[in-house]
């Protein structure tokens, strides 16, 4: 099997959206000064008419297009970062833009501004292991900067999404179990406020706000332009694919909970099951070791289902290739997605499974926790779903025209998965169709959360449909 195809197996969307219209522009009294504006910018300034405009406006999910902000700023550096800030504030809805993977376009405020930070997208890694990020890098550029220094954050999978909404929603990924989570390493955070002041952010100097940093979720307590993670030495990955004939869903499921439940913290592995009459599904992961060690886990997997396989790929890659691995490769991808976390192993797997029969186009894929994700307690960081087994994330392709219709099936199977008792999600995969997205998110962690989007942001200049402001 080639490398392209074991790529298409493997990947487990990690982009979700539900749907709704762009939002009103607020009741704001006064104008920005846009050309006073780009004049104080080292970078460009690109308004509707001008050239690069509607390449620069655009983010990942084409279904968010009908999103056209007033303005992007094409940032250099934290001083244009906060000269934006200080024109926009509570004059037009005013947002950061990394990797465009806001899943309903939070990152491109209908007639607002956005500051694009893709330009401050360095990577550096320092002798004591430490390693600065630029706001703007996309996993690609920190997992190829990382890795020449023979070095490993844990992360997302997809190499286009930026580095900053990964980490400030968690930072779930296919290392989590044996590293913990994106925000874990996280040392420090130098970030722009509403009122325009450049902090560093550290666990000494503002306990509270670099507690609400890892795992409150982006654009909530101003913006960050530069991350300092702690990171570890590369090791050998071994990844893997195993496929499943269709039918089999029930069964696979009822093994492999059990199985990643009981498996070392050096495995990661999810379950990911396509609708259809029947489903079909497939594992696919990632061990920290080599392959002679990851076979016969695989095996017990096997062995425990009762089902023989259509297919097994296993693989032994360094950090970077096994990155790539789970990447996948679109530009651009039209999509309405979901989720749901699993506080516990579903009781019944083959009622898991009668939720997606017959929803052709549409996937649920399984994101187990445990492991280092759950050596950091419930309230030690804002990220809340220490204590789950998994991440459910519902997705399903979409169009333009086809939109409407997902939207309802999406929610459709999300109320189903609710029935079999799984609540909350995950502000990462934000979804404005969630029922009680503030406790949904942010659980037990809410209330301190208000208070320090409160007193960082009293006057909601970072406002949007699920900002803290409005949980």
């Amino acid at each position: 099997m080639g490398a392209e195809e074991m790529v298409a197996m493997a990947r487990a969307p990690l982009f979700h959206a539900s749907r709704e219209a762009p939002p009103a522009v607020g009741p704001f009294k006064a104008k920005v000064d846009w050309d006073g504006l780009r004049h104080r910018l080292h970078g460009a300034l690109l308004r509707p008419g001008d050239p690069g405009f509607e390449d620069a406006r655009k983010l990942f999910n084409p279904l968010n297009d009908d999103h056209i902000p007033a303005a992007v700023a094409q940032c250099e550096s934290a001083e244009d970062v906060r000269e934006g800030v200080l024109a926009a504030a509570n004059r037009v809805p005013l947002a950061a833009r990394s990797g465009g993977h806001s899943y309903v376009g939070y990152s491109a405020p209908h007639r607002g501004l956005v500051l694009d930070l893709r330009r401050m997208s360095a990577v550096t890694v320092q002798a004591d292991g430490t390693a600065s990020v630029g706001a703007g890098a996309c996993l690609r550029d920190v997992y190829s900067g990382l890795s020449q220094a023979n070095r490993c954050l844990p992360g997302g999978s997809c190499f286009t999404v930026g580095i900053s909404g990964v980490a400030l929603g968690g930072g779930i990924g296919v290392l989590q179990r044996k590293f913990g989570l994106t925000c874990d390493h996280l040392v420090s955070a130098d970030i722009v406020t509403a009122d325009g002041r450049l902090l560093t952010v550290s666990a000494a100097r503002t306990p509270d706000l670099f507690w609400a940093l890892r795992g409150g979720g982006g654009g909530n307590f101003g913006i960050v332009t530069r991350f300092t993670f702690a990171t570890d030495p590369a090791p050998t990955l071994t990844v893997f694919v195993i496929v499943f004939p269709a039918g089999s869903a029930a069964k696979v499921l009822g093994a492999w909970q059990p199985w990643i439940s009981a498996a070392p913290n050096e495995l990661w592995a999810n379950f990911n099951m396509s609708g259809g009459d029947p489903p079909s599904c497939r594992v696919a992961g990632c061990f920290v070791g080599p392959s002679s060690t990851c076979h016969p886990l695989l095996d017990d997997l096997i062995s425990r289902s009762g089902v023989m396989p259509d297919r097994r790929t296993v693989d032994e890659r360094d950090y970077f290739r096994a990155m790539r691995f789970f990447s996948g490769k679109p530009d651009r991808e039209s999509f309405v997605a979901s989720s749901r976390v699993l506080s516990k192993p579903a009781p019944d797997p083959g009622a898991v499974v009668a939720v997606l029969t017959g929803r052709t186009g549409m996937s649920l894929i399984v994101d187990a926790l445990g492991g280092a994700v759950a050596d950091v307690g419930v309230q030690q960081t804002a990220f809340p779903h220490r204590t789950a087994f998994a991440t459910a994330q519902i997705y399903a392709t979409a169009s333009a025209a086809s939109e409407a219709e997902v939207t309802r099936s999406v929610a459709e199977v999300v109320a189903g998965l609710a029935k079999l008792g799984m609540g909350g999600g995950y502000v990462n995969y934000i979804d404005p169709a969630l029922p009680d997205w503030p406790r949904s998110y942010y659980g037990p962690n809410l209330e301190r959360l208000r208070s320090v989007a409160h007193d960082y942001d009293p006057d909601r200049v970072f406002d949007f449909a699920q900002s803290l402001s409005r949980a």
